[in-house]
């Protein structure tokens, strides 16, 4: 036991408790600085609609077709599944035979998918 640990009165959960007032206080003040300074000044410019850096030529209430929906999900899909080799690849030696088995199976549904996607036209605009 160290002396210093011994004579303090503190609970052994007081830093947390001083960073989460610190974090909070820090927070409410800059809330309350941008109400203060940030005044809503509204005009036409900042009305437009913009997005991209080029003006907006489409109606807002046209309706995007279904196949734009369904490549971004399966772009998801795809993305995520990607990010889930790294995993797998730093513990490979760890797993051994086993862990390269479930990963073929896991690959190969995977294959399957994409061959169903595009067998059925989903990539297709």
């Amino acid at each position: 036991m160290t002396p210093h640990a011994a004579t303090s009165s503190l609970p052994p959960y007081f830093p947390v408790v001083m960073l989460f007032l610190a974090a909070t206080g820090f927070a409410l003040f800059n809330v309350i600085l941008s109400w203060l300074l940030g005044r809503p000044r509204p005009n036409a410019a900042k009305s437009s609609v913009y997005e991209c850096g080029v003006p907006s030529v489409a109606k807002l209430s046209e309706r995007f077709p279904i196949k734009f929906y369904l490549v971004a999900m399966l772009f998801i899909l795809f993305d995520v599944d990607a990010a889930f080799l790294y995993p797998w690849a730093l513990v490979f030696k760890e797993l051994g035979l086993f862990g390269f088995v479930e990963m073929m199976i896991f690959m190969g549904l995977l294959g399957a998918g994409f061959a169903y996607a595009w067998k059925s036209g989903a990539f297709e605009w």
